[in-house]
């Protein structure tokens, strides 16, 4: 994986005129699942793909954005993938590409550009998105890595190196570690025994699951203002747009603090904004 990025990121930088360019754009929140399920995809199609495409994942944020994300990091870093080789949403010009008629877009994680990108529409090719891929409750849809995992065994399954499916499953597992109630779905438990049947010298899925655990809180030290950019979701109806953030926090560090605090509640598909005035 990590000689697939620098070489991609070396193209990219080479390249004074691109004739074509696939690019793979995971989710804002640039969440661990999103992220290296826009690796893996990459990856596949820089293998797959025609020549003189270029196939390039692409962070959806900017670089300096990417210390708020522990997590991702942490798994990146055991893999020894160089952070010097992601290429980052400010480091690259989709609108150009895409008024040149280069740019191939394949969306991970969501459907929807953000009001800033609705005119890259026209250039999207493919959606990766676990919500429209069945009939499934949404505790139980499957991870983004999953289903990439699932189209590439079909695909060109012998693209699957252990170190990719130590990423996968990492990937998966973390995703689970999040979702409520903590039960792995049966197509989930079924990419994990395949991965790990295909390579059986991968870790134990507890020391995996204790690790992201450790990493977890490690992402505790965070200061206020860098956890509310890392949790930042936006809404937009095409013409007013709402950045909503949240931090968790105790009703005894509301009170540490002596000032007014942001957070958010869920209520249905909406995230509306509530104030709440830490008490004295």
């Amino acid at each position: 994986m990590e000689e697939f990025l620098q070489r991609a990121k070396s193209k990219l930088n080479r390249s004074k005129r691109l004739e074509k360019v696939h690019v793979v754009i995971g989710h804002k929140s640039c969440d661990l699942d999103s992220l290296i399920s826009a690796f893996t995809y990459a990856y596949f199609l820089d293998k797959v793909s025609p020549p003189g495409v270029l196939c390039l994942p692409v962070l959806n944020i900017p670089r300096t954005e990417f210390n708020y994300f522990t997590e991702t990091r942490f798994i990146l870093e055991e893999l020894n993938i160089s952070e010097s080789f992601h290429i980052f949403r400010d480091e690259i010009n989709l609108h150009q590409l895409n008024n040149e008629g280069k740019l191939s877009l394949t969306l991970v994680g969501s459907n929807v550009l953000a009001s800033e990108d609705k005119t890259l529409e026209s250039a999207v090719v493919k959606v990766i998105n676990p919500v429209e891929q069945g009939d499934a409750g949404f505790e139980f849809r499957e991870s983004l890595s999953s289903l990439v995992v699932k189209e590439i065994l079909q695909e060109a399954p012998e693209l699957i190196t252990e170190q990719l499916a130590h990423l996968l499953r990492g990937s998966i597992l973390f995703k689970w570690m999040t979702m409520e109630p903590k039960k792995i779905s049966e197509k989930q438990e079924e990419i994990l025994s395949i991965l790990e049947e295909k390579f059986p010298s991968l870790p134990p899925r507890e020391d995996i699951i204790n690790i992201l655990q450790e990493t977890q809180s490690s992402a505790q030290g965070l200061g206020i203002e860098q956890t509310m950019l890392k949790n930042l979701k936006e809404l937009s109806d095409g013409e007013i747009k709402v950045a909503i953030s949240t931090v968790n926090m105790t009703l005894e560090s509301q009170k540490l603090l002596g000032a007014s605090v942001f957070s958010s509640v869920k209520w249905e598909k909406c995230y509306l904004p509530i104030r709440m005035a830490a008490v004295k």
